[in-house]
């Protein structure tokens, strides 16, 4: 019998005060620091100006040791060039008016004819306005970019909501690391909802890779959010997953994209000890309590999602006991197929077994630092794992 609904508590303060979830790289930028950070010159101003004069004075003791056989000033031509490359607007500005000046200078003291004359102070200028023109498609084509990205960013922030994320009946932890370094989100997918029948949590894979694959677990994830809170049951919320992914399919069909499928870890909590379960084609979950850690076995595993009308058999829920204390660790297959040199796989559940006595983040920090290690920082796929804690509230209801 399902649980009476009711309408969701209000996620406490300390909810907000959580970090997001561990991305490669450390802290994200914000979009409008980024945009801004590429018309700043990587080199300072202090800097610069005692590099270029010491450049130029080197240049100009070349020039007077030389003589008339080789003229070395008129070389310094090339240098708002590279400064184009490595500063700012203003300061490539800087650069070409100090050269021009230098050259010249230069140019007014040597000996030559008039035309000589004109040719080199032609060309210094030339070479300089072409440096400064440079820098300024430079910075615009970045500014472009930066904004191109940002926007993505904001859309992709909108798919994977920062972890950990608390309600009244799990802590939930995550790590996640897109195969794609420049992307922050990637073909694997998760989210945690609060629902008037409890907790709902879901894990997932998208079949492929790109923003195709991308687009697939946008549309598994909406459904999940709606669903979560909609359904009374877990195979009623796996349904409304099920439907999504087909119509996306036939949308991608359209637009003459490939068809995907999701490989999907549904999980149901309340104040019960015990789970509930559905899974599409995904990995068991683990199970760490009292120092010991090992495999939930699930025997009634389905097809992924978007290939229900290839079974015959309807999804059905199974249940496992939950106790206090315990950490339930749920990954997609990036951990258990990274590979070292060799090519071994990833050996998670020895690896698990080590750390039994860890918590939730701290297990996450061991898996992380363990699996970059491992695979010596070569990843061929996404990865995502999520850590799960018993909140206090249910650890108490489960007690009594």
């Amino acid at each position: 019998m399902a649980p009476k609904p009711q309408t969701p508590k209000k996620q406490s303060g300390v909810r907000e005060k959580q970090s997001g979830v561990r991305h490669r790289g450390g802290a994200v930028q914000s979009p409008d620091a980024s945009i801004t950070a590429v018309s700043r010159g990587r080199i300072g101003n202090w800097a610069l100006l005692g590099g270029l004069t010491l450049l130029t004075l080197l240049v100009v003791f070349l020039d007077a040791s030389t003589g008339n056989d080789l003229r070395v000033v008129p070389l310094l031509v090339v240098v708002p060039a590279l400064a184009s490359v490595y500063c700012s607007l203003r300061q490539t500005i800087w650069v070409a008016v100090w050269i021009t000046t230098v050259v010249v200078g230069f140019r007014a003291g040597a000996d030559g004819t008039f035309w000589d004359f004109v040719f080199g102070i032609g060309f210094a200028v030339l070479a300089c306005a072409l440096g400064v023109a440079a820098c300024a498609a430079r910075i615009r084509h970045a500014t472009e970019m930066a904004r191109l990205r940002s926007a993505a960013v904001t859309l992709q922030r909108q798919i994977l909501r920062p972890l950990p994320v608390v309600t009244d009946h799990v802590f939930a932890y995550g790590l996640y690391e897109p195969i794609e370094e420049d992307r922050f989100v990637g073909g694997d997918i998760y989210e945690v909802v609060e629902s008037p029948y409890g907790t709902r949590v879901i894990i997932g894979d998208v079949q492929g890779k790109g923003l195709a694959a991308i687009g697939a677990g946008f549309a598994a994830i909406a459904a999940f959010r709606e669903a979560a809170i909609r359904e009374p049951t877990l195979t009623g919320v796996v349904q409304a997953l099920e439907d999504a992914v087909v119509r996306h399919n036939e949308f991608s069909a359209q637009t003459g994209e490939a068809e995907r499928f999701v490989t999907a870890l549904v999980l149901g909590f309340d104040e019960s000890g015990r789970v509930e379960a559905v899974n599409c084609g995904h990995l068991p979950p683990r199970l760490l309590h009292d120092g010991r850690a090992s495999a939930v076995t699930l025997h009634r595993t389905s097809v992924p999602l978007g290939l229900a009308g290839l079974s015959p058999e309807a999804r059905t829920t199974e249940s496992f006991d939950f106790p206090p204390d315990a950490t339930l660790l749920a990954v997609t297959d990036g951990v258990t197929e990274a590979r070292d040199a060799t090519g071994a796989f990833y050996p998670l559940d020895e690896r698990v077994a080590a750390w039994a006595g860890h918590g939730p983040r701290e297990l996450l920090d061991a898996l992380h630092v363990d699996l970059e290690e491992f695979s010596g920082g070569i990843r061929r796929d996404d990865v995502a794992a999520l850590a799960l804690h018993r909140a206090p509230a249910a650890q108490s209801d489960v007690s009594c």
